[in-house]
């Protein structure tokens, strides 16, 4: 009994012995654990001031704080929405900073959904403004922060806001989309400038093709209409304007720089009358011709082929802007400064030429510049049209008073056709010919509607006769102004010889008649004979046979006889030719004929005189003083008198008359009103 219990007493022992051991362990291990956690919890001491300041703002009871979590979770949609949006513009910031001329379709594509994502996030981040509003207002109302946090709330949502202004929009994408309008440009640019190619002009003298093609292929001009289309959604038309019309204007500009139109700035000061300037108008026709058929037409064109789909008024002002900048106003103002020079005769003809180019081109300036965007080109060529018409009016009316004027001044010195007589002939037939006579009646018409008068159909036939009948008139009074009546027929041959040649087979001349035409070549052939037997007829009289005949008087007289008689002609001779040497026939055929006459009238008998009587007076040792000229040296001299001097005698062409008719003699007498 003893042992069983000893060896219980033993086994409890072992077991107490276990026991202890094992929460030994177990207290060195709580010991080593409570080491470990010491730091931890020494961190966390240190972490509760800041915990206890980020919930500090929020002092509500538990049911507020559940409230506001409704809220806030109504916002959280909104703003989800927006933050994923605003990912997809980042994502499209590659693409749209890239070159649009690689894939411009492609980059338009990925340009429009930029504009999708921007009206979103415009539209949704007011949304989300309004739900975070809704909280700020709820948590002031109800006490849930304090106000230091609700003030910064309040500033992040006043800095929303902004965003929905336009700068706002902007900041939306960080300005991807003016970034990617601004390239658009450049390449709405670069387009335009590598396919614009000065035109030349056409060196085909006929008829030139009234609709020029298109100076933009067709591809092109979709490429621009596509890009205007995204520009002009963006607000930005004003600058597509502003750059298609400086593009196109220039080269416009080089297309007429080609042509050498320094001519279009000169001004009134800079040349005395209208014919110094004479050629530069005959150019002004044909390269305003050029300009508007050609250069202006293919900008009208392709202005309606780019700008169709926006309006008519825009694509008209587009059009207005090239032309007025380009140069259609310099042309205009060109014209304008040749009605403002001083008046003359040939100004008649540059002004009727100004109109003729102006009417030929009438129906497309009206439809070119007929719009309302042009009317400045409109009022600029109305203003040149009427200067036109009543400059050529004026100057025509007063054809026939200058000519009237011009009778009181002396006839030419010189017996020639005076400046007035050639030039008015060929004048009257100019005006009445093929070129200038319809231009001129419609101007007369014209002019006459103004004034609320009628034009009658002969007004300008009648006119340029009464005009000629001056002129003869002025012939009349010229012959009777010579105090030489030998000189006087002279001219009066000249003039009436003239007149029968240069009307004979014209306009003038039908007009005038038959009968008028043979008066003058009758009254050519009166004066001839009359000049002839009052000047050189007189001479072979001098060289008389009489006492000479068998020398019936005796050798020495006969040799004194013929003495006299040759001394007497030769005085006469050398007075005559000394004076008629200065004298003028302006034409060659009656020139020639009347020294032939000349000629005939006192070669043969001054050569028969001398090979019957020259001898007596050749062996006298003053034989020189006698036998002045041989036979062949006095017909040289006869057959080179009346001949033209060089500038003497002028023709219609390369005249300068600046507005003065004159016969070539200094007129004292003339008054200020007697000039055009």
């Amino acid at each position: 009994m003893a042992s069983v219990s000893k060896n219980e007493s033993i086994e409890n022992l072992i077991a107490a012995s276990k026991s202890l051991r094992l929460s030994l362990e177990k207290s060195k291990a709580v010991g080593l654990a409570l080491g470990k956690a010491g730091p931890r919890l020494e961190e966390i001491n240190q972490r509760l001031p800041f915990l206890q300041a980020a919930v500090r703002p929020i002092r509500a009871d538990k049911d507020a704080l559940a409230a506001v979590g409704g809220h806030i979770n109504r916002a959280v949609g909104p703003a989800a929405a927006v933050l994923k949006v605003f990912d997809a513009v980042h994502g499209l910031e590659k693409s749209l900073l890239s070159d649009p001329r690689n894939d411009l379709p492609g980059y338009l594509s990925v340009l429009k959904r930029l504009e999708e994502a921007l009206r979103f996030l415009s539209d949704n981040c007011g949304l989300a403004i309004q739900w975070l509003d809704d909280i700020v207002e709820y948590m002031e109302d109800n006490a849930v922060a304090d106000s230091g946090y609700l003030s910064n709330l309040k500033k992040s949502l006043k800095s929303l806001r902004e965003c929905e202004n336009a700068e706002g929009k902007a900041r939306l994408d960080g300005g991807l989309l003016e970034a990617a309008l601004d390239k658009l440009e450049n390449e709405f640019r670069r387009l335009l400038t590598e396919h614009s190619v000065p035109l030349p002009m056409s060196s085909s003298s006929g008829e030139q093709a009234c609709i020029a093609p298109s100076p933009l292929p067709v591809a092109v001009i979709q490429k621009l209409q596509a890009i205007l289309w995204r520009l002009i959604a963006n607000g930005r038309l004003e600058k597509c304007i502003s750059i298609y019309v400086e593009v196109r204007t220039l080269n416009v500009r080089a297309s007429l720089k080609a042509l050498n139109l320094d001519y279009l700035d000169i001004s009134i000061s800079e040349f005395n009358d209208v014919q110094s300037i004479e050629g530069y108008i005959a150019q002004w026709g044909r390269h305003l011709e050029f300009a508007v058929k050609h250069l202006f037409e293919a900008e009208y064109k392709l202005c309606n082929d780019v700008f169709e789909r926006i309006g008519v008024d825009v694509w008209m002002g587009c059009f207005a802007k090239i032309a007025a900048q380009a140069g259609i106003l310099a042309f205009l103002q060109f014209g304008k400064t040749v009605t403002e020079s001083k008046k003359d005769p040939i100004k008649l003809l540059k002004l009727l030429d100004i109109f003729a180019s102006l009417n030929k081109l009438r129906l497309d300036f009206n439809r070119l510049f007929g719009g309302a965007a042009c009317i400045e080109i409109q009022n600029l060529t109305r203003d040149l049209i009427k200067s036109v018409i009543e400059g050529a009016a004026a100057i025509f009316w007063e054809l026939l008073v200058q000519v009237e004027l011009q009778r009181q001044n002396p006839p030419p010195p010189d017996g020639s056709v005076p400046k007035l007589v050639s030039f008015i002939t060929d004048y009257c037939n100019k005006l009445l010919g093929d070129d200038y006579k319809p231009i001129l009646t419609q101007v007369l018409v014209i002019h006459q509607s103004w004034k609320g008068e009628k034009f009658q159909e002969r007004l300008l036939i009648t006119e340029v006769l009464n005009i000629m009948k001056a002129i003869e008139l002025n012939l009349e009074t010229w012959i009777k102004a010579y105090e030489d009546t030998t000189l006087s027929n002279l001219f009066a041959m000249n003039n009436h010889w003239h007149l029968f040649k240069q009307l004979r087979g014209t306009r003038l001349g039908d007009l005038m008649g038959d009968s008028s035409l043979r008066e003058h070549e009758q009254y050519k052939d009166y004066y001839l004979a009359v000049f002839l037997r009052d000047s050189w007829g007189k001479l072979p009289g001098h060289l008389s046979r009489e006492g000479l005949i068998l020398f019936s008087g005796g050798r020495a007289t006969a040799r004194d006889l013929v003495k006299k008689r040759l001394k007497t002609f030769n005085e006469s001779f050398d007075e005559m030719y000394k004076k008629q040497s200065n004298w003028v026939m302006s034409e060659k055929d009656l020139r020639e004929k009347t020294c032939q006459l000349i000629v005939q009238a006192i070669v043969p008998v001054y050569r028969s005189y001398m090979q019957n009587y020259g001898p007596l007076v050749e062996q006298d040792s003053s034989s020189s003083k006698y036998a002045k000229y041989s036979v062949q040296t006095l017909e040289k001299m006869l057959m080179s008198l009346f001949q033209p001097r060089p500038g003497r005698f002028n023709s219609f062409k390369g005249r300068s008359l600046s507005g003065k008719f004159s016969n070539g003699v200094a007129d004292h007498r003339r008054t200020a009103s007697a000039v055009m």
